[in-house]
C-alpha cells in the first residue's frame, strides 16, 4: 500500500520544539515504513523520515502559521499528485477536507486533531459525506457532525523509549511542572497560582511566539511572578522537555477548555511522572484517577493544590506501563492500520461511545 502523510506546513516532521501534531506524524510514518509500507510525507524543508520526504516550501512558514495561502499550495500540491498514492492521509484542517470531498481519487483519512467548535461543526456537516475521520479521543468523537463517515478512534502516541524513566516515587522536595501554550484554554495562569499557594517550585515550559500569546502572557501570567522564583523556559528541545518532565514531582495540567487529547500528559506519565488534571475534555480516558494521576472538579483550584500532596502513592512504573499500553507508538500505528484497512475494504465503522480506557 502506498500511502501518502500529508502534515501541516507550519513546523518540521518530527519539531526541533512545539509541534504536538507534528511528532504524531513522525511516529506514524516511522512505524508505518518500519512494518514495510511504502509511505510518501509531505512535509516543509528540514523534516526528516525514513520515507520518502516530499517538500513545497524550503523552510516552514511558522511566522505565518495559519495562513490560508500557504496552506492552499501546500495541499494544492499534495491533491495533484492523489493519484500516486493508494490512501492519504491529512493531518491539516477544513481545506484539505473540502478538497478531498470534491475529487475522485483513493480514499481520504483525516485525523481531526484540534475540538470540534461550532463554526468546524458547520463546515464538515456541510461537505459531501466522502472523508473518513478519525479522532484522537472518545470524548471528541461525540461532537462529530454525524454526516460524517467516522472510521474509528485512534490515541495520539509516543515514542515511550525517548523519555527517560524515573522510577522512584515523587516527594514534596522537588519542583512542580507545567508544560503547554500561554493560552487561557492551557492555564498557565492557574499553574502559577496553584504552585504559589503550595510554596512550591515550579518550572514551566511555554509557548510564547505568537502575538494572542505573548499579549496573553504579558497581562495574565507575568504579573503573578515576581517574587515567586518560578523558572520559566520557552523553545525548548524535546531532549530538555522529557528531562524536565522526568524530575518532576508532577506535572499540572489545569485545562480550561475539553481538550481533544492532550500529549503532555502521556509525555510526562511515559516518565514515570504523575499528572493532575481537570476533569474535562479526553482527560478522564487518559489519566486512571489514583493510579496515573488525580482528576479534579474544573476550576476548583484548591482542591488542585490538596491532591498534590497525594502524588507519593502513585507507582511511576504504572504511569509508564499505562502509557505504552494505550498511548505508544505502537498502539497509534496499530490503530491506523486498522483504520485503512477498514477504509480500503469499505468496511469502516462508526464509533462514537465513549468507553474508559482503563480501569
Amino acid at each position: 500500500m502506498k500511502i501518502l502523510q500529508i502534515a501541516p506546513p507550519w513546523f518540521t516532521v518530527p519539531p526541533v520544539g512545539y509541534g504536538g501534531i507534528e511528532s504524531v506524524v513522525s511516529g506514524l510514518t516511522e512505524g508505518l515504513v518500519e512494518r514495510g509500507y511504502d509511505v510518501t510525507l509531505l512535509a516543509s524543508g528540514g523534516s526528516r523520515t525514513s520515507g520518502t520526504l516530499w517538500t513545497v516550501f524550503d523552510t516552514p512558514p511558522s511566522a505565518d502559521i495559519g495562513s490560508a495561502p500557504h496552506e492552499v499550495v501546500h495541499l494544492l500540491s499534495a491533491y495533484q499528485r492523489r493519484h500516486d498514492f493508494d490512501l492519504i492521509h491529512d493531518h491539516t484542517g477544513f481545506l484539505s477536507a473540502a478538497l478531498a470531498s470534491m475529487l475522485d481519487g483513493p480514499p481520504v483519512v483525516q485525523t481531526q486533531h484540534g475540538p470540534w467548535r461550532p463554526m468546524t461543526r458547520a463546515c464538515y456537516a456541510a461537505l459531501p459525506p466522502q472523508l473518513h475521520l478519525v479522532d484522537i479521543s472518545h470524548h471528541q468523537a461525540a461532537g462529530a457532525p454525524e454526516s460524517v463517515y467516522h472510521a474509528g478512534v485512534v490515541y495520539n502516541g509516543i515514542a515511550v523509549e525517548r523519555y527517560p524513566f524515573r522510577g522512584q516515587p515523587r516527594g514534596q522536595d522537588g519542583y512542580l511542572c507545567f508544560l503547554g501554550r500561554a493560552n487561557p484554554d492551557k492555564g498557565p495562569d492557574a499553574a502559577i497560582r496553584i504552585a504559589t499557594q503550595l510554596r512550591r517550585h515550579l518550572v514551566m515550559m511555554v509557548k510564547i511566539n505568537e502575538p494572542e500569546e505573548k499579549e496573553y502572557w504579558q497581562h495574565h501570567c507575568q504579573p503573578l511572578l515576581p517574587g515567586t522564583g518560578i523558572e520559566v523556559h520557552r523553545d525548548v528541545s524535546p531532549d530538555r522537555k522529557a528531562c524536565l518532565l522526568a524530575g518532576a514531582d508532577a506535572v499540572l495540567f489545569p485545562i480550561h477548555w475539553d481538550e481533544p487529547f492532550g500529549l503532555v500528559m502521556t509525555e510526562a506519565m511515559a516518565c514515570g511522572t504523575p499528572v493532575i488534571a481537570y476533569r474535562r475534555g479526553a482527560a478522564p480516558e487518559v489519566v486512571v484517577e489514583g493510579h496515573t494521576g488525580f482528576l479534579v472538579d474544573p476550576g476548583d483550584e484548591d482542591a488542585f493544590a490538596d491532591v498534590v500532596s497525594q502524588v507519593g502513592a502513585i507507582e511511576p512504573a504504572a504511569c509508564r506501563a499505562h502509557v505504552k499500553r494505550y498511548f505508544s507508538t505502537r498502539a497509534m500505528v496499530e490503530g491506523y492500520l486498522r483504520v485503512y484497512q477498514q477504509v480500503v475494504t469499505g468496511t469502516h465503522r462508526v464509533l462514537r461511545s465513549p468507553p474508559a480506557v482503563a480501569s
